[in-house]
């Protein structure tokens, strides 16, 4: 059986990884809307559309009054700096499809940010990351981890599986967002980091896919959203809108959500 991570804690606040960033400089909380409400609210709706004419597909779901800055959230210790552009990032890993999109726009013009370079890993459906050593299952291994550039929606696409559990976390996927580079030989190159955070998923899907194969041989305990730490400080920012394939779970989801960045920002 493949070996899950062993988290006797809780992520901290603070990214414990070797690429740690200095607290205070990545994170940053909820800032206030654009003067006038409905100006916010005008322009992100003008972005959603765009990005439905683009993709052929219904954007994120939420309402969403205003722009606002999406919180940062901590690194995780996991991440690789690999670059690797590709939608398809399952590599054979078995999981519940999912279809995710990510809509980047400038949280204070609400304009939709196309290039930007989205960049994503998360765990297996046991709990495992690729590229470390989990009880030696997983080193010189890339699955679950890419780069897509946003469209001219703003939006990025991703073909992956619904992430499990390991001790003390909730279902997440991390995430990056980089601007000014430039994309070669299938690797993003240079550029600068604008974002950090982390994406979650509603409880009531959390439960039904935790009941599936091969979830349910995940034999960690699951934390919920309002008991992780982290999720509680802004994850309900980047809770996704899911949208069932139809009506068996199993034959996947499709995951969307808004990031409202500073594309100039350098944390």
């Amino acid at each position: 059986m493949t070996d899950i991570p062993h988290h006797d804690h809780v992520e901290p606040q603070r990214d414990p990884g070797p690429s740690d960033v200095p607290a205070g400089t990545t994170r940053r909380s909820v800032m206030a809307t654009l003067g006038g409400a409905a100006l916010g609210a005008a322009a992100l709706g003008v972005a959603a559309t765009r990005a439905t004419a683009a993709t052929g597909h219904r954007a994120a779901a939420r309402p969403v009054a205003a722009c606002v800055l999406t919180p940062e959230q901590t690194e995780g210790p996991y991440y690789l700096d690999l670059e690797t552009v590709r939608k398809d990032i399952t590599e054979g890993r078995a999981g519940v499809p999912l279809t995710l999109r990510v809509t980047v726009v400038d949280a204070v013009t609400c304009a939709p940010l196309p290039r930007t370079a989205v960049d994503i890993w998360h765990c297996d459906a046991l709990g495992v990351y690729s590229g470390y050593v989990a009880g030696g299952s997983t080193p010189d291994t890339t699955f679950l981890r890419g780069v897509q550039l946003t469209d001219s929606a703003g939006v990025a696409e991703f073909t992956t599986v619904y992430p499990g559990w390991y001790v003390g976390r909730a279902l997440h996927i991390h995430v990056k967002t980089h601007g000014g580079g430039t994309v070669s030989d299938g690797t993003y190159h240079g550029g600068h980091v604008s974002h950090t955070g982390q994406l979650y998923f509603p409880e009531a899907y959390n439960t039904r896919v935790a009941a599936l194969s091969p979830y349910r041989n995940n034999r960690a305990s699951r934390t919920l959203n309002a008991r992780d730490g982290i999720y509680r400080n802004g994850g309900s920012s980047t809770l996704l809108t899911l949208t069932q394939a139809g009506s068996d779970l199993g034959k996947g989801v499709t995951g969307t959500v808004v990031l409202g960045i500073d594309p100039a920002a350098t944390p």
